[in-house]
């Protein structure tokens, strides 16, 4: 907690040297540097140094559109269909250690990405034991309700 009433300290003195070498070429350096004198400790101080150059730097290329066609002359590849059942069908619960088996519930969200092992969020009226009313299934578990 010392710490904290120092730093607070050495805020209160905030000192700004200013910048006096403003003159000579246009690619010089130059360096600001700040001192916090401590009221607690005559031997120690913080130094906070920023450097700053005066010429800047040319700004960088914009980047390409999306809509460009590609360098290859290629058209873009078309999104792939998308998998499982839409948002907001019904669903039967085909997994037979589910709390839900052979109920049903509506899809909240499916995971595009084809590496996910249980993709589908299904929500429920009824919760569980754990008070828990939603949960993730695979493709296989579920059959889309008409």
């Amino acid at each position: 907690m010392a710490s904290c009433s120092s730093m607070a300290s050495a805020a209160s003195v905030f000192l700004l040297t200013p910048n006096a070498s403003n003159s000579s070429s246009a690619a010089s350096k130059t360096n600001n540097m700040v001192f916090f004198p401590s009221k607690n400790n005559k031997n120690s101080r913080l130094v906070v140094r920023a450097a700053a150059e005066e010429e800047a730097s040319p700004p960088s290329p914009a980047p390409a559109t999306a809509t460009a066609p590609p360098e290859g002359g290629e058209a873009p590849k078309p999104k792939p269909p998308p998998i499982g059942p839409k948002r907001g069908s019904k669903v039967k619960i085909l997994r037979r250690e589910s709390y839900w088996y052979n109920s049903f519930g509506s899809v909240v969200t499916v995971d595009q990405d084809p590496k996910t092992r249980y993709p589908v969020v299904v929500r429920f009226n009824k919760v569980n034991y754990a008070n828990v009313s939603t949960n993730n299934y695979a493709l296989d578990e579920i059959e889309e309700v008409k």
